[in-house]
């Protein structure tokens, strides 16, 4: 190849070399380099970093899909904190029941909730879920008013019917049990140690029947949640507000979690009471019997049946059969006094009614 000749400015001419474009193009292709060099870097460590991801899909998701996203993680957030928080109260006392009076009650209507009518189970399973709301009735609201132990049952079905909550009785009433903040304060905070009172077990059985054949307490509507006017735990203000009965205080979720619409989820039918051993017992209960209550009086046990599997401490239900155990519950059909006295004795070996003085 023939080099060109070019005059300069100063007149002199000078032949261009083959490679003078290439030397003149290096910086650039440099340039170009370490661009592609940045570029792979900033993709690596966004990758890393699950960053270009994230931005890519909040750049390219739809606005609608994006925003029940958002909502769904704030109402996950909300599940998590009316369970971990329940422990840990804002306030207490007089100070909780003043703070609890100024928060406001919803004004819009109060829904009722469905009936729920107890589905043909087998009669253990039957007699499970009696004795799971039977419990929570008792040692939830036992000096409560009829209308404050139907209003207890009225949100374990609620929430039973409802996607955050498990789908049965005894699953609702034990969820958490064997932690510490478990959702039914007396599964885990040494309650049961205590026998019932015969009479307020009794009127808890039968409020439980009833919510059990598709008595509705409207008063609470769509309520799963309730608390104690003399504690404020720091979900309450979180939640909609809906009504005090005795000195229990019941809300709903808010927004359409709270709604009828939200409460969807079939009954899944699996009954089963935990045994005494598997709660979580980081709480004893107080000697101090509670107003109306008679301190029962220990006494020598009656003899130990050898094919009845129940902890020696179980109030009222049998063990978890999950674990091995084999209830012995004889068919009724053939041999219904020892069901009868069987399941007779779960409900307590409390003390007599106390009698009128004179």
């Amino acid at each position: 190849m023939i080099p060109e000749l070019h005059i300069g400015r100063d007149g002199a001419a000078r032949a261009d070399a083959p490679w003078a474009d290439d030397r003149q193009a290096s910086p650039r292709l440099k340039l170009v380099l370490l661009g592609l060099a940045l570029f792979a870097a900033a993709i690596l460590f966004a990758a890393s970093n699950d960053r270009l991801p994230r931005f890519v899909e909040s750049w390219s998701a739809d606005p609608a899909q994006t925003a029940k996203a958002a909502k769904q993680q704030a109402i996950a957030r909300l599940i998590t904190e009316t369970e971990t928080d329940a422990i840990v109260p804002t306030a207490e006392g007089a100070d909780a029941v003043a703070r609890n009076a100024l928060l406001p009650v919803s004004t819009l209507p109060v829904e009722a909730a469905r009936p729920f009518l107890m589905p043909t189970i087998s009669l253990a399973q039957a007699t499970n879920a009696q004795r799971c709301l039977t419990q929570a009735i008792y040692y939830e609201a036992a000096t409560e008013s009829d209308a404050g132990k139907a209003a207890v049952a009225q949100v374990i079905l609620n929430r039973m019917k409802h996607p955050a909550y498990p789908n049965t009785v005894c699953g609702v009433i034990y969820q958490g049990s064997a932690r510490p903040g478990c959702q039914f304060s007396f599964a885990c905070d040494g309650s049961m140690r205590r026998p019932p009172v015969p009479a307020l077990w009794r009127r808890s059985a039968e409020i439980a029947r009833a919510a059990l054949s598709g008595h509705v307490e409207a008063s609470v509507g769509m309520a799963t949640h309730y608390h104690a006017n003399y504690v404020l735990p720091r979900w309450a203000p979180k939640l909609t507000k809906i009504e005090q009965i005795g000195a229990h205080i019941f809300y709903r979720w808010p927004g359409s979690w709270g709604k009828p619409r939200a409460f969807s989820d079939a009954y899944a039918g699996a009954e089963y009471i935990p045994a005494f051993s598997q709660l979580y017992q980081g709480g004893i209960a107080s000697a101090e019997a509670l107003p109306g209550e008679a301190i029962a009086i220990a006494g020598a046990p009656p003899p130990r049946d050898p094919t009845d599997h129940r902890a020696d401490n179980d109030v009222g239900g049998r063990v978890d059969v999950t674990k091995g155990w084999v209830p012995n519950i004889p068919d009724p059909t053939q041999s219904k006094a020892r069901f009868d006295s069987l399941t007779g004795q779960q409900g307590a070996t409390a003390a007599p009614d106390p009698q009128p003085g004179p």
